[in-house]
């Protein structure tokens, strides 16, 4: 009996109508598969059903790692590695579809590494990702909602986003104490041209950490009060952070990155 670790963030989905609807989502017959955070290979067992062309998985816990592999045996590619240290950049020369449950600990580290990678050839179609609810919440959200920040204008920039559905703690052994949420991504064929998403960032930081208060004092900090900027974007720097779209951080980006060439 395989226990799930807590320092791991360890939840195991095993509801099947929930697991069906996670295969469903989007057709994966002869295509490249990425499962990260197979655990138990409830999932993966799904997957394999739809006679995918490959399928690799990333398992960081060793002890599940061999299950996998004694399981499932020449049925996939396991990389027994933490998948903030592989470089799918590097791993793929296939676009792939990914699937993950990912550890709730480290999700938006995971979301946010991979977009930041980013090159203009994604590596992936669709991502197919688990969160906690609330996290999902942050990654849809709209601009003038209280769970508008940092994390839905990263998301936004190069991604299209769908929420599938809420799934309750009693779909996962052991239970979590909270919702979760599968929402779904795929490439956008036209985003804002930000060098370095390093840049988008830091503007985001300094704008929203101090969200309930007007943009005036974040902008002067980063733009030397340099009115022309806001001025040309039409930005009333009497507004919070939470008023501006994404675009207009996109473009705010653009024009940080022009002073420093």
């Amino acid at each position: 009996m395989i226990k799930a670790k807590k320092s791991l963030g360890q939840n195991f989905l095993t509801d099947r109508n929930i697991l069906e609807t996670i295969v469903g989502v989007t057709p994966i017959n002869n295509k490249i598969i990425l499962e990260i955070g197979p655990g138990t290979g409830n999932l993966t067992s799904f997957i394999l059903r739809n006679n995918p062309k490959k399928v690799f998985v990333i398992e960081k816990d060793n002890n599940l790692a061999e299950n996998l592999i004694k399981t499932f045996k020449d049925q996939l590619i396991v990389i027994n590695d933490d998948v903030l240290n592989v470089d799918e950049n590097l791993l793929f020369s296939d676009k792939v579809t990914v699937f993950g449950n990912l550890p709730y600990n480290i999700s938006t580290e995971i979301l946010s590494k991979w977009i930041i990678n980013l090159k203009d050839n994604f590596w992936f179609d669709h991502l197919i990702l688990m969160f906690q609810k609330e996290v999902a919440d942050r990654i849809i959200a709209k601009f003038n909602k209280s769970t508008y920040g940092r994390l839905s204008i990263l998301a936004n920039w190069k991604l299209n986003i769908k929420k599938i559905c809420d799934i309750k703690p009693e779909s996962f052994s052991p239970k979590p104490k909270i919702d979760s949420s599968l929402l779904y991504f795929s490439p956008k064929v036209n985003f804002f041209k930000i060098k370095n998403p390093k840049n988008l960032e830091k503007v985001t930081r300094i704008f929203f950490s101090q969200r309930r208060k007007m943009l005036k004092k974040p902008y002067n900090q980063l733009f030397n009060g340099n009115q022309e900027i806001s001025d040309k974007l039409k930005i009333d720097l009497n507004l919070r952070p939470q008023n501006l779209d994404f675009d207009t951080y996109y473009k705010l980006t653009m024009e940080y990155e022009k002073l420093g060439s």
